[in-house]
């Protein structure tokens, strides 16, 4: 009989052993829990520790409440623009009501997956191709807008919402890349191109200063020559400027006019007389006309050289005139 009662005790203590052990769960921090008994939802969610369900008659399940980080798969999409690119995120989602994460949604993750995967096409279609590239601020938030307003009622807060690159074409690529060369290169163009006009305008303000002293510019040539001459080349290009040449010929213009005789003083020279046939002497030419000061004098001419003497033809004698016959004419 004792034995019997023994058995029976044994066998209460474990069967109430196994009915805790199936009755006792443990929720972690970072969990909560929804209790469902006989399919109904119960009001109290069960906080972190440990907590005791029916067996059999209730059912808990677990929720994770922590910051869950989900990547989006790249999608592939058209801009407005009509640009192919390829373009993947990362969204950043966390459940803040355990109960409609369970009840509302079969599966939360699943759900907010798809739907970032929906609005991350969308927003491709309805954005250019510069804004994907360089304003993805707008968008980020735009994108997070878009998956934020179903997720409410799923008990679900979309925290942040990232696209982290943006893949193109290879065209594409090298299209952009040609597009920057010609713009930078436009750019130094115009940064040439004022460097010149201030240049230029700084050189017409020296030149001006050197046109009232023309020795100016023949030192100016001088500290040029000595630039050059400092590299040590064995070839030196010495540029010679027409406004030296003009202010060499304005100071040799005074020294010509002390130089050139008058006009009457200059007589032309005789020719040579003939000791056989004397010809008459030339009559003297008249004095020429004033050349202007800055011309050259002509170069006097060369003596005349007479030509030879042409030899008088021989008289002929005339024949007495015979009585009979008339005289011969020659």
């Amino acid at each position: 009989m004792v034995q019997e009662l023994v058995i029976a005790i044994v066998a209460a203590a474990s069967a109430g052993a196994l009915y805790t052990a199936a009755a006792a769960k443990i929720v972690k921090q970072y969990e909560r829990g929804v209790v469902l008994r006989l399919g109904r939802l119960r009001d109290d969610v069960r906080g972190p520790g440990f907590t005791m369900v029916l067996p059999g008659v209730e059912r808990l399940r677990k929720v994770n409440m922590q910051i869950v980080t989900m990547p989006v798969p790249a999608q592939d999409g058209i801009t407005r623009d009509n640009v192919t690119v390829r373009v993947d995120a990362v969204i950043y989602f966390k459940v803040v009501d355990a109960a409609s994460a369970v009840i509302q949604v079969e599966d939360y993750r699943f759900a907010v997956s798809q739907m970032a995967q929906t609005s991350l096409r969308s927003i491709i279609g309805k954005s250019d191709l510069d804004d994907l590239l360089s304003n993805r601020e707008k968008l980020n938030q735009g994108l997070e807008l878009m998956i934020d307003s179903p997720a409410v009622g799923w008990g679900v807060q979309i925290d942040r919402v990232e696209i982290k690159d943006v893949s193109l074409p290879e065209t594409m690529k090298r299209s952009m890349a040609r597009q920057a060369e010609a713009d930078r290169e436009r750019r130094a163009r115009v940064i040439n191109a004022d460097a010149e006009l201030q240049a230029s305008k700084k050189l017409a303000e020296a030149a001006k200063e050197m046109s009232a002293q023309p020795a100016a510019l023949q030192l100016r040539l001088l500290q040029t020559v000595v630039a050059v001459a400092a590299e040590k080349n064995s070839t030196l290009v010495l540029p010679f400027p027409v406004e030296l040449l003009r202010f060499l010929e304005r100071a040799q213009q005074p020294v010509q006019q002390q130089m050139t005789p008058s006009p009457q003083a200059v007589q032309p020279p005789q020719p040579p007389r003939h000791a056989q046939a004397p010809r008459p002497a030339q009559p003297q030419r008249p004095a020429q006309a004033q050349r202007p000061a800055s011309a050259q004098p002509r170069p006097p001419r060369p003596p005349a050289v007479a030509p030879p003497p042409v030899p008088a033809p021989p008289t002929a004698v005339p024949a007495r005139p015979s009585p009979s016959k008339p005289l011969a004419k020659h």
